[in-house]
């Protein structure tokens, strides 16, 4: 998005600029008096001015335009992270319960008590 930024700046730059070289050179390579002149650089001047004020807010909506977006899509991004985290969080916990479950089949077959395993396991 800079970028784009920067772009729109240095062509509102590039044309506020041409516009003003253009009104001087108007101004001296005219046929008119200097008071008519100046009169006609003035009002494109103000034309300038108006058309750079309107390319400016309508880049400054769009910029407006694209960071909500950007925040909508990083909420929904996150939003999308936070449950897959919860959907891992219940499959690991689903899976150490069977995992223990299975431990536990595992020594009532083979007979062994789960006090006499739990005395196994900590000593």
């Amino acid at each position: 998005m800079s970028d784009n930024g920067s772009e729109t700046g240095a062509f509102l730059a590039g044309f506020v600029i041409g516009g003003l070289v253009g009104a001087a050179v108007a101004m001296i390579l005219a046929p008119q008096s200097g008071q008519e002149s100046r009169r006609i650089v003035r009002e494109k001047a103000y034309e300038l001015r108006d058309r750079a004020e309107d390319l400016g807010e309508d880049a400054r909506k769009r910029f407006e335009a694209a960071t909500e977006e950007a925040r909508k899509r990083a909420e929904e991004l996150a939003e999308r992270g936070r449950k897959m985290a919860e959907e891992q969080s219940q499959r690991l916990k689903a899976a150490i319960d069977e995992g223990k479950k299975a431990a536990e089949h595992a020594r009532t077959e083979t007979g062994e008590a789960p006090e006499e395993a739990k005395a196994e396991g900590s000593a």
